[in-house]
Parts: C-alpha cells; sequence; structure tokens
C-alpha cells in the first residue's frame, strides 16, 4: 500500500512491452504472387546459374572465383531454405521477427554477393593477362573460359540486383521503432 492507502501496482512485464513479432508476408504458396516471393526465384535462378557456370569455367583463378562459388552455392541453399520455410507455412508457427529476419538475411546475402560480383568481374577482366608454362606462354583465360566468365559476371550482377531488391522491401516491411518515432 502506499502512503495514501491505495495499492501500488504490480511493475509493468518487460516481455509485454515489446512489440510482438510481425509477418507481412503471405505464407504458403500466396508468397509467389508477392514481389519478395518473385525476387528470391529470381535469386534462386540466377545464382544457380552463377555458380554452374563458374564450375563450368574450371575455376583457373581458385583464390578469387572459389570466393564467388562460395558465396553463390550458400546464398542459392539459404535463399532455396528461406522460400521453403515461407512455402510450407512454418513461418506462422515459428516465433520470429520474420521482418527483421528477412531484412538481415538480404542485407548480408547482398553485401557477401556484391563483392562475390566484383570478384567474379576482377577475374573476367584478366583475360589478356599472359601467364608463362614450361613450353609457352599463353592467356589466363581461354576464349571458351573468357565466355563462360562474361556470363557468369552478367549473372552475379543480376543477382545482386535482386538481393538488393528484396532488401529494399524488406527494408519497407521492418521498420525500426526508433525510426518512426523521429
Amino acid at each position: 500500500m502506499s502512503a495514501g492507502g491505495a495499492p501500488v501496482p504490480p511493475p509493468p512485464n518487460p516481455a509485454v512491452s515489446f512489440p510482438a513479432p510481425r509477418i507481412t508476408l503471405p505464407a504458403g504458396p500466396d508468397i509467389l504472387r508477392t514481389y519478395s516471393g518473385a525476387f528470391v526465384c529470381l535469386e534462386i535462378l540466377f545464382g544457380g546459374l552463377v555458380w554452374i557456370l563458374v564450375a563450368s569455367s574450371n575455376v583457373p583463378l581458385p583464390l578469387l572465383q572459389g570466393w564467388v562459388m562460395f558465396v553463390s552455392v550458400t546464398a542459392f541453399i539459404f535463399s532455396l531454405l528461406f522460400l521453403g520455410v515461407f512455402l510450407s507455412g512454418m513461418v506462422t508457427q515459428i516465433d520470429a521477427n520474420w521482418n527483421f529476419l528477412d531484412f538481415a538475411y538480404h542485407f548480408t546475402v547482398f553485401v557477401f554477393y556484391f563483392g562475390a560480383f566484383l570478384l567474379e568481374a576482377a577475374a573476367t577482366s584478366l583475360h589478356d593477362l599472359r601467364c608463362n608454362t614450361t613450353a609457352s606462354v599463353q592467356p589466363l583465360l581461354s576464349d571458351n573460359q573468357y565466355n563462360i566468365n562474361v556470363a557468369a559476371t552478367i549473372f552475379a550482377f543480376m543477382t545482386t540486383a535482386c538481393y538488393g531488391c528484396s532488401l529494399g522491401l524488406a527494408l519497407r516491411r521492418w521498420r525500426p521503432v526508433t525510426l518512426l518515432r523521429n
């Protein structure tokens, strides 16, 4: 009891003061009808093409293209998992802030894919670099490898652009409370 005789209210529960996790994307097949779902499908398609093309060039520059392969395969797998969680409807059963997870995932992959795109473009630009072999001086990349790496660079750029668009859409869905108050 307080000095005036009125009962003291209990302290507020801190768990109640946080906003409830939100999911603004639809679960199930309806996600494929959204721009975000379409971009995730394009990320999977173009990302798969990137690692297939880089692998088919026999990876002549493993230091550069090894990172491109790692990023493209990892992003491909996680994008498939991300889409699978939404298609299966698991997002409604897992208590998480999916808007934030969507934003954090696409931000991280966008940064890594942008770096992979730059490395693939750098590897492609070394086409005319000559290297010494035991018998003769030959170009670092054959014409066939060069053509494949040009295609891989273009698809890496397109994949990076798709992740950037997904990042922009995710940022629109997830707005920190502090930004809304200012």
